[in-house]
């Protein structure tokens, strides 16, 4: 009964609700229940609000008692990731110099999805500040797959992305500046989306007007994933990119007919980087379904030159921007990697960024060109499957060494540089069962029509009904 709760549709879940065909208190209940069954295997969810869950579901289930209106969301049971503060709740950004940190006030994303009436039952694990596309702190330990749990569950929103994929959890909030919403998807078989920046407004944030990190949702399947964009997407004053269009324009059913639709397929990127073999023997075949669909399918991308230098020029920027205090008071208890971010952005000069900058715009006019010719544009979300969780990153591709911890997300953190909405919709699984997603990117702001593509796709190929043997 419970396995039927926790893996039900959120939006099935938020009518049942809705109807008074079931509490909020056993679906929290049964939430709990399952973490407790399932997580010690997982490590998914890291701080748990068992008790302030229940008496949120109390007073939820109180509303719907006597008739008042509430959110989209009301009585749905989410944790949040945790580098998005949440008021009262332990927020470590997964490191120990924040491990006993308890914010007072919440982060947007998470304001707007409690104002729509879900239920924190707890947050979910993250890389240390979120470097990196595996998930594992000092403070918490690593997060497993749930498809094999001596693999990887991805990052930086690996511990979301699990969570959803074991039944922790309804819904996810996560954050995407080089694959972090898209890579845990793509390893956990769930969904979740890179937006355009702005399209889900941040705050407080110390570089609004940055667009190289974004946040997002995640979810089990496309429809439900856009049931929370409805909810966290939309125009605020206290961000000063925030796109204008309301979040609701995301609520209503994305069934459209494919016929016709101009999708270019592409590898590499036009030799961008390299995937291991069993990437692309699992996504090929599914070309098939866009043909089937009534699509024209055309192997081509975009001239992305230039975007490794952009993403890693603005990356290094952002975290000296944002963490090169810590170097100066807290070095010995930062890992390598974030070290090494943040004294690569003492290196940049002026000149570093501003070539950088120049860069970034003929991406971005190079890929709106791209786009006169084509509705969307189709490659892998990673280039590898899930690796050793023992590891800090995979040491080669098939042979191909990659000599930093950013080297394999070439996939994604190219497509994050031209700020197009990106979709990662589960596309198949390998022989020995690790799951493979499909990237579906589309012009700049046109996430309805992502969305409305994955789940096209979705409903054809199923793969995302697939559940882990835990």
């Amino acid at each position: 009964m419970h396995e039927d709760i926790t893996y039900r549709p959120a939006r099935d879940l938020a009518q049942m609700l809705r109807e008074r065909e079931i509490s909020a208190r056993e679906v929290v209940s049964a939430h709990l229940e399952r973490i407790e069954a399932v997580d010690p295997e997982v490590n998914a969810v890291v701080t748990l609000c068992a008790d302030r869950a229940m008496e949120e579901a109390r007073d939820a289930d109180e509303r719907i008692a006597r008739g008042a209106d509430v959110g989209p969301l009301h009585g749905l049971p989410i944790a949040h990731k945790d580098t998005h503060d949440t008021a009262g709740v332990r927020t470590t950004y997964g490191s120990p110099v924040y491990s006993d940190h308890v914010p007072e006030r919440d982060d947007l994303i998470v304001e707007r999805i409690r104002a729509a009436g879900a239920i924190t039952i707890g947050k979910t694990n993250t890389p240390e500040f979120a470097a990196g596309s595996h998930t594992f702190n000092p403070v918490f330990g690593t997060t497993r797959n749930p498809y094999d749990t001596t693999r990887s569950a991805g990052g930086s929103s690996g511990g979301a992305a699990a969570a959803l994929a074991a039944g922790l959890h309804t819904l996810a909030d996560g954050s995407d500046m080089g694959g972090s919403l898209r890579n845990p998807a793509s390893f956990t078989n769930v969904v979740g989306l890179r937006p355009s920046p702005g399209r889900v407004p941040q705050s407080p944030d110390p570089l609004a007007w940055s667009t190289l990190s974004v946040q997002g949702p995640m979810a089990r399947d496309v429809s439900d994933l856009a049931l929370l964009l409805s909810v966290i997407a939309g125009p605020d004053p206290r961000s000063p990119i925030a796109v204008q269009e309301p979040g609701s324009v995301f609520a209503d059913p994305l069934d459209i007919d494919l016929r016709g639709l101009r999708v270019a397929w592409t590898p590499d990127l036009g030799g961008a980087f390299t995937c291991e073999r069993a990437v692309l023997d699992t996504l090929a075949p599914q070309l098939r379904v866009f043909t089937e669909l009534g699509c024209e399918v055309t192997e081509d991308a975009p001239d992305l030159s230039g975007a490794d230098e952009v993403f890693r020029t603005l990356r290094a920027w952002v975290f000296e921007a944002k963490l090169g205090g810590l170097l100066d008071s807290d070095r010995d208890r930062l890992k390598p990697s974030v070290v090494w971010n943040i004294e690569e952005g003492r290196r940049l000069t002026g000149a570093d960024l501003g070539r950088a900058e120049r860069l970034h715009t003929r991406i971005f006019h190079r890929v709106r060109e791209f786009f006169e010719h084509y509705d969307v544009l189709l490659l892998p979300v990673s280039q590898v499957v899930p690796f050793d969780a023992s590891l800090e990153y995979p040491a080669d591709i098939d042979g191909a060494v990659q000599e930093t911890y950013l080297d394999w997300m070439r996939s994604s953190y190219c497509i994050s540089i031209t700020g197009c909405p990106a979709l990662a919709v589960p596309a198949g699984f390998t022989p020995g069962g690790l799951p493979v997603g499909l990237q579906v990117v589309g012009p700049h702001l046109a996430e309805r029509r992502v969305l409305a593509v994955g789940h096209a796709f979705e409903q054809a190929t199923a793969f995302g009904l697939r559940r882990p043997q835990l």
